[in-house]
């Protein structure tokens, strides 16, 4: 295979790797598997442009992305549009989508993984037309990120430092809201104090991402009006792999679902793959199953990384 490949150099892991070192590493790991592999190393704000130049060409046969959650998201979003299948290299906090795929979270091992890997079929959703990987979420979430986005911080312990202190703002001070929605045409109005809507179920882990992504439908959350000591239990169910016991989220599955938010008369944010974004009075979600062409660990390969110990 011809494959392109994109690193942002100020994503995660990068940020302290030898860029250089990297993309000659990749080339090698590539060629070794019989694939030709050019690297180019961008900056995060030249990434959706590389990007896109990407999938524009004719001469390519998948494409490769490494960087943190939000690049990856992008590049998922572009490789949907253009129909190039996808290969991500997780450098970044959480890597979610890279769970979801099997693929190492240590970014040389994720190289050998691929180079070896195969083409996979894989769900993709979007949110009035903006692709998401992993979620949209309203609430409980969109107010931590939003918290989060305004302490400054320059590394990544400085970012889990900056996610305790706003999870400890929300839990003091829990949002409460009023949704109409429907769910493949089921219909309710409720109060809530979070709503996700997930690329399939979230497994049974602590950071709630799929463990498929290629079920076929989108997992959808409520979780009832919350006072501080429910933030906190919700907090600790979901640490343990436990969502599903808290007594105050309703899950749900479907392909379709549509929001109205009948109370909101100001501006409202909400949160897709990570990214806080401007969200109006109406949301329309679906499920574009099997859609999202990505490179994966062969069936069966056997990967040394730690599960929970990424290079992030």
């Amino acid at each position: 295979m011809r494959i392109q490949a994109i690193f942002n150099k100020d994503g995660g892991t990068f940020r302290t790797t030898d860029m250089e070192a990297y993309a000659r590493e990749a080339e090698r790991i590539f060629g070794d598997a019989g694939h030709h592999l050019d690297c180019d190393i961008v900056e995060g704000a030249d990434m959706e442009m590389a990007l896109r130049r990407c999938a524009d060409r004719t001469d390519l046969d998948a494409m490769l992305a490494g960087g943190g959650d939000g690049t990856i998201s992008a590049a998922a979003g572009v490789a949907w549009e253009s129909g190039m299948p996808l290969g991500i290299v997780p450098a970044g906090t959480m890597n979610l989508f890279a769970r979801s795929l099997k693929i190492p979270l240590d970014i040389r091992l994720a190289l050998e993984a691929l180079a070896a890997g195969e083409v996979a079929a894989a769900d993709i959703g979007t949110a009035d037309g903006r692709a998401f990987v992993h979620q949209f979420s309203a609430g409980l979430h969109a107010r931590m990120v939003r918290l989060r986005n305004a302490m400054t911080f320059r590394s990544r312990l400085g970012k889990i430092a900056a996610n305790v202190r706003a999870a400890v703002g929300v839990i003091l001070d829990p949002p409460e809201f009023d949704v109409e929605y429907a769910v493949d045409g089921i219909e309710a109005h409720t109060k809530v104090s979070a709503i996700n809507v997930s690329n399939n179920r979230f497994g049974e882990n602590g950071l709630l991402y799929a463990d498929d992504i290629s079920g076929g439908h989108l997992g959808f959350y409520t979780t009832a009006p919350l006072k501080p000591a429910g933030v906190a239990r919700l907090a600790a169910d979901i640490l343990r792999g436990r969502l599903r016991e808290n007594a105050d989220v309703t899950e749900m599955t479907g392909t379709a679902v549509d929001l109205h938010f009948p109370s909101v008369d100001r501006s409202i944010n909400c949160v897709i793959d990570g990214e806080l974004l401007p969200m109006g009075r109406d949301v329309s979600i679906r499920l574009h199953p099997g859609e999202l062409k990505v490179i994966v660990p062969k069936a069966g390969a056997e990967s040394t990384a730690p599960s929970e110990t990424a290079a992030a």
